[in-house]
């Protein structure tokens, strides 16, 4: 009897086994393969293909090219055993390859190791960025070594920089952690993030959308095949207003010099030069730059990455001058055409303000004081006829504010009046700040666009537009590109009578024989500008020491005017005599430019 119960016993638990066996293997077979598919697929996430940057004319001045690597693919070098194995093997497959392409080794042991732990399934680049002839020994011989190809990434390159360098910006490796991205991914492709000027101001247009690849892996994690892909779409392209060629004569007339110089359409607003010198290569950033690189731009007295153009902010000094005079005669007409005595010096309570010129320049009226820069005249307008206007109307005109011009960091300067001197315990509004003022002097402080700006509207006859970089832009889905909108904002409330006197005044600056700034004529070229020196004092072994930054604004030609540009150079000697030989060197291409296209008579 004890037989058959553990006969019977037995039978039951083998109908059990062959049952749970039956239920594993069949019943639920669909739903284990199912895990088993999931736990072998890896999703990668390719990046979109970047969009280009244009200057005006068409010319690239952000583009991508071919970064031709070389990888190692893993799984077909994989030795069985330990990880040990493959490691070892992968190094001498390095060696060989270092060998036959002359190439140092770049990857180590640990690199090795980290790669199989974090991204065994991708591709590991031994070498990026090869030249041709590296890439041409590994064509002809690469047959001989399995497991290692040329592998093909698209990267930045800036063909004008360091000459646009501060517009343009340049990219970086972006962070995948920062991505707003509802779809996840296992793996992520290196991708290009805009780190500065444009490139970071128009990222996410720029960009492109991401594309992605499920990858199957086999039981050890190596690639084994590739199951669906979905191909990447390219970023939106821009057009600038830059006119390349003006940049790099802007970039010549500048020379050695630390300053800025901006070159605007007057007409409406377009920036067709913007040049902050000393600049920085932006390719040195692509993909990353290395910590030498960046010590010694960031630790560099000089301060190479300021774009002084916008995020400069300087005493305007005799340059403000034209405006002074619009300004008074917004509330007194006869302004313009009242006469001053203009001494060598002038008393203002207990202080003596002194004229570049000591011997002082006789009687002027607004134009003539204008012509040989006058300190006293404006002194004398701006006690006459009060600080308010002028303040009211710099205001009006985007002093103290951002132009919003399409660049990163941009400064507002500094426009005091009464209010900011109380509130920053400067004291009370005197007849000294006023006198101040009146010189481009004293707390005011503006940026080179700003000068620009100001030229532009003076030049065109009261219009006033602000800044523009972005003539245009191409979405990924157009073939056309559509016009960015001109930023006109107004009319200044200038008399016609007004400008033609500080208009007359800046034309005699260049071409009268007695004007401050006639180094900067140009023969055949008739312009008008006004030159200007500011003062500034910094602390030197404790002692204070006074400096100057040089300016020279003009437009050109003076009857139809096609150029309005600010030009700043730090630490000169005088506007005319420092900026003023420069500027002709500027302008002189600039006329020649216009005489080729055909835009005034030779």
């Amino acid at each position: 009897m004890r037989i058959y119960v553990a006969l019977a016993c037995m039978a039951a638990a083998y109908l059990f086994l062959m049952g749970s066996l039956w239920r594993l293997q069949v019943a639920d077979s669909s739903r284990f393969e199912d895990r088993i598919q999931v736990q072998s697929l890896r999703r990668i996430r390719m990046p979109g293909i970047r969009g280009k940057i244009y200057d005006r004319n068409d010319l690239c001045l952000a583009d991508n090219r071919p970064d031709y690597s070389i990888a190692m693919y893993l799984e077909n070098i994989r030795r069985p055993g330990p990880w040990a194995k493959t490691i070892d093997h992968s190094m001498e497959v390095i060696d060989q390859v270092s060998a036959m392409t002359g190439l140092p080794p770049k990857v180590d042991r640990d690199d090795v190791r980290k790669h199989i732990h974090l991204r065994l399934p991708l591709p590991l680049i031994l070498w990026r960025d090869i030249g041709m002839q590296p890439m041409a020994r590994f064509a002809e011989q690469a047959l001989n070594i399995p497991g290692v190809d040329l592998y093909t990434q698209m990267t930045r390159q800036y063909p004008y920089s360091p000459y646009t360098s501060h517009l343009i910006g340049y990219v970086g490796k972006a962070d995948p952690g920062k991505l707003n991205e509802e779809e996840k991914y296992n793996y992520y492709l290196p991708e290009m993030g805009g780190r500065a000027g444009l490139e970071k101001l128009f990222d996410p247009f720029l960009r492109g959308e991401a594309g992605g690849k499920i990858v199957q892996i086999d039981v050890s994690g190596y690639h084994h095949d590739e199951l669906a892909r979905r191909e990447p779409r390219r970023g939106g392209d821009l057009r600038l207003t830059l006119d390349i060629e003006v940049q790099l004569l802007a970039h010549q007339a500048l020379g050695t010099n630390q300053g800025a110089v901006v070159v605007m359409d007057p007409n409406n607003g377009d920036v067709l030069a913007m040049v902050s010198a000393p600049s920085y290569d932006a390719n040195l950033f692509v993909p990353y730059i290395t910590s030498k690189d960046w010590r010694r731009l960031s630790d560099d007295p000089a301060k190479p990455l300021l774009n002084r153009a916008v995020a400069g902010t300087y005493p305007p000094g005799s340059t403000f001058k034209p405006f002074v005079g619009l300004a008074a005669s917004t509330v007194n007409p006869h302004a313009v055409s009242t006469v001053y005595d203009c001494p060598g010096a002038f008393r203002v309570g207990r202080r003596v303000m002194r004229d570049w010129n000591w011997a002082g320049h006789g009687e002027r009226d607004l134009r003539g004081a204008l012509m040989r820069s006058a300190n006293v005249y404006f002194f004398k307008t701006i006690l006459e006829n009060g600080w308010e206007p002028v303040v009211e109307q710099a205001d009006k005109a985007g002093f103290g504010q951002k132009t919003g011009v399409e660049v990163d960091y941009e400064a507002a300067g500094l426009l005091p009046d009464k209010e900011w001197q109380r509130k920053t315990n400067h004291g009370a509004w005197t007849d000294g700040d006023s006198c101040n003022l009146s010189i481009g002097q004293g707390f005011l402080a503006v940026t080179p666009i700003q000068m620009a700006m100001m030229t532009a509207t003076i030049a065109n006859g009261g219009t006033l537009y602000k800044p523009r970089l972005i003539q245009a832009y191409r979405p990924p889905e157009d073939d056309s590109f559509t016009d960015a909108p001109i930023r006109k904002e107004g009319r200044m409330d200038w008399s016609q009578t007004a400008l033609t006197a500080v208009r007359g005044g800046m034309h005699d600056v260049i071409m009268a024989k007695d004007g401050t700034g006639k180094q900067a004529a140009v023969e055949g070229l008739d312009f008008a500008g006004k030159t200007g020196t500011a003062e500034y004092w910094v602390m030197v072994n404790g002692k204070r020491k006074t400096k100057k930054h040089t300016w020279m604004i003009a437009f050109a030609p003076f009857d139809n005017p096609q150029y309005a540009v600010a030009f700043l150079i730090e630490n000169g000697a005088s506007g005319g005599r420092t900026v003023g030989p420069r500027l002709k060197i500027l302008l002189s291409g600039l006329f020649e430019k216009l005489k080729s296209e055909g835009r005034v008579q030779s």
